[in-house]
């Protein structure tokens, strides 16, 4: 006798919604779904397993009596054309989750290592200038404007920016994908990164399937968050939207600043040339997307309103078409340390291997399902495998 379970066809439509895929698609793979939504039918127990691992659900969720409300586990400052966005999806909420799990396990392991809170954490308001903390954050990173200025690429230039930030003791992790999964794709319509803020475990997550330079200032936009102490979810990047929270407008300015000091600026602009060729020669100059430049060209009344909407417009229009279409390939290992935060992996591979860890929390935590592949990772960090 076939065993079937006893859910609400309701959940079966939420779940289905909530993944984003359409009806004729997942039927292909389960073919008496809209059945099961119609409640003619009750699926099994095992087709529902199947079910609730084809659309990212917890399949306990399933035998709830009616659909839950999601909501995004941290303050959401998202907006789309000046409203807020209301339904996370099921891959940015994973995201924010294997987050929170990883610093939760950090702060314990920074507290049995006896390491010292981070007095930059929390450290500033948005009474405080964006110069001025701009300035904070490139004295405790090290910032080196000239040194990002010599990289020959932006992908060299959102290294050393992220190696700074990991010297400072802020965990940074960049993808493009939920965990190893490139079938989980991020979208960076929902959102571009957030900040977790600790005094011993800061978090920025940045969404990989951004541009590099578009990239470089998601983690300056975070920075600000850090130092000002409030954890985040955005989606703004540089665009200049009135109708956003002040706070995000704020952090937007202290990013501006940190990757292009408007003095600095000033010194580069050349009287004469067009606005489309300085665009370009800046953004190469300073490793930025041509839109944060525009944005300071703004701030600072060198281009009229009616220039800069039709700049802005179809500069994005222009960049978008060069948006990432994945986060794979190249070294599976330094893709790996990207994703989960090199001082991360550091610390969770020594603390696995000395036994006070278990190698399942590892592996799941790591996105991993190999031992050989853990003694691999421990030789990338540099620790004994």
């Amino acid at each position: 006798m076939v065993t079937r379970a006893n859910v609400n066809p309701a959940l079966i439509t939420w779940a289905r919604v909530r993944a984003g895929i359409a009806k004729a698609e997942l039927s292909l793979k389960f073919k008496n779904l809209p059945r099961w939504e119609e409640g003619d039918l009750k699926p099994t127990l095992k087709q529902l397993d199947a079910f609730a691992s084809a659309v990212h659900v917890p399949v306990g969720y399933l035998f709830l009596p009616e659909p839950p409300k999601e909501v995004v586990p941290i303050p959401d400052f998202r907006t789309f054309k000046g409203r807020s966005i209301a339904r996370p999806s099921p891959n940015l909420l994973d995201t924010i989750y294997i987050c929170q799990e990883r610093q939760a396990w950090y702060r314990d392991y920074a507290r049995m290592s006896s390491l010292q809170d981070l007095d930059f954490v929390a450290s500033v308001s948005i009474a405080d200038s964006p110069q001025t903390v701009a300035q904070q954050i490139r004295n405790r990173l090290g910032f080196d404007l000239d040194a990002r200025r010599q990289c020959p690429t932006w992908s060299d230039a959102l290294r050393l920016f992220i190696r700074q930030a990991d010297s400072a003791g802020i965990l940074v992790m960049v993808s493009g994908i939920v965990m190893n999964n490139s079938h989980r794709p991020l979208e960076t319509e929902e959102f571009r990164g957030f900040a977790l803020c600790d005094s011993l475990a800061p978090l920025i997550f940045v969404n990989g399937r951004d541009t590099k330079a578009a990239q470089m200032f998601t983690v300056a936009h975070e920075l600000a968050h850090i130092w000002l102490g409030a954890s985040a979810l955005s989606n703004l990047g540089s665009t200049p939207q009135p109708s956003s929270r002040k706070e995000e407008r704020w952090c937007n300015s202290v990013a501006a600043e940190l990757l292009v000091p408007i003095n600095v600026l000033h010194s580069h602009i050349r009287e004469g040339e067009s606005i489309t060729k300085s665009l370009s020669r800046l953004a190469r100059i300073f490793k930025v997307s041509t839109l944060v430049i525009l944005l300071r060209f703004w701030e600072e009344g060198l281009i009229a309103q009616d220039d800069f909407d039709l700049t802005w417009k179809s500069e994005l229009d222009r960049l978008q078409k060069y948006v990432r279409a994945g986060d794979s390939g190249g070294n599976f290992y330094r893709t790996t340390l990207t994703r989960v935060s090199p001082r991360f992996a550091r610390a969770l591979v020594s603390h696995t291997l000395e036994g006070q860890t278990l190698y399942r929390d590892a592996f799941r935590m790591l996105g991993i399902q190999r031992t050989a592949t853990f003694e691999q990772l421990a030789r990338e960090v540099g620790v004994a495998g």
